[in-house]
């Protein structure tokens, strides 16, 4: 299970709208409590992917090495990742899996129509071949 605290929701929510029509992306902090995930800290990304960034995103890895920093400067571990489908259904796309790192939550939004509708929450396997929902508790 991962909960997304209500502020580190909302600087979710805001870069997702931010950043539509194309997907916006971050990293998540917080600390794993009580056999689950507690996000207290969204970190927003620049989608720096080259192509066409409404059906992908890829994160810089300068924002990575900045966000793992943070998390240690604030006794915070990194949890997972978050990013946004852009008029699309919040789904772990085949892409995202072969991408994604085993083991983390993988945060995906929702956006209508500039606005977050909701969002899911996916962890792959080893090997990334297959992903299970993960119960997601958010703001």
């Amino acid at each position: 299970m991962i909960s997304i605290e209500a502020e580190a929701w909302q600087a979710m929510v805001r870069h997702a709208e931010a950043g539509y029509p194309k997907e916006c992306c971050g990293i998540l902090l917080g600390k794993e409590q009580d056999g689950g995930r507690v996000v207290t800290l969204a970190v927003p990304c620049r989608n720096a992917y080259d192509g066409d960034q409404r059906d992908r995103f890829h994160l810089d890895p300068k924002d990575q090495l900045a966000a793992d920093r943070k998390a240690r400067e604030l006794g915070l571990t990194v949890l997972g990742f978050f990013h946004s489908h852009p008029d699309e259904e919040a789904y772990f796309s085949s892409t995202d899996l072969k991408y994604s790192w085993p083991w983390y939550s993988n945060v995906v939004l929702s956006v209508r129509e500039g606005g977050v509708r909701y969002a899911k929450s996916f962890i792959a396997n080893e090997d990334q071949t297959a992903s299970e929902t993960e119960e997601l508790h958010y703001g």
